[in-house]
C-alpha cells in the first residue's frame, strides 16, 4: 500500500480538529469499523467506547500538533504525531500533556489501531479524583 503523504495529511489534521471539537462522529470516521484504541489512562477500547467516555471527561482541548512522522511506502502504513493536548477535564481541572499517537492503518487510509503514548503521572491524580466524582453522582 501506499498512502500519499496529503492524504496522511488531511488525516492527522482532521483527527485533531474532532478531538479538539469533541466531534464523536468525525473521529470515528477516521477509524475502520472494528477500530481499537490503547490508552495509557482508559486502556485498551474500540474506538466507538473510548470517544465517548474521552469526551465525557473533557470541558475542553486545545491540541499544538509539532510533527508528523510517517511510514507510507510499506504494506502496513504507519502514521504518528506529536503534539500538546492543553486538556481541561470536566470538573474544570487543567491536565495538559504532550502526546505522540501513532496509527496504523488500513489499505483504505482509516486507523485499524492508535496507541496513545504519553506520561500519565502528572495528570492522572486529577483523572481518578475526577472519575470518583462522575461514579458517585451517577
Amino acid at each position: 500500500m501506499s498512502l500519499a503523504r496529503a492524504v496522511v495529511s488531511h488525516l492527522v489534521d482532521s483527527y485533531l480538529a474532532a478531538l479538539a471539537a469533541a466531534d464523536i462522529e468525525a473521529v470515528l470516521d477516521l477509524f475502520a469499523d472494528d477500530g481499537v484504541v490503547s490508552s495509557p489512562l482508559y486502556g485498551d477500547l474500540p474506538a466507538n467506547e473510548f470517544y465517548p467516555l474521552l469526551f465525557a471527561d473533557t470541558a475542553q482541548s486545545v491540541l499544538t500538533l509539532r510533527k508528523t512522522l510517517h511510514d507510507i511506502d510499506g504494506a502496513d502504513a504507519t502514521v504518528a504525531f506529536w503534539f500538546d493536548f492543553a486538556w481541561t477535564l470536566a470538573d474544570g481541572t487543567p491536565a495538559p500533556f504532550t502526546a505522540v499517537d501513532v496509527a496504523e492503518l488500513n489499505d483504505t487510509g482509516r486507523i485499524t489501531h492508535l496507541h496513545i503514548v504519553y506520561d500519565t503521572h502528572p495528570i492522572r491524580a486529577a483523572w481518578e479524583a475526577q472519575q470518583q466524582l462522575s461514579s458517585t453522582s451517577a
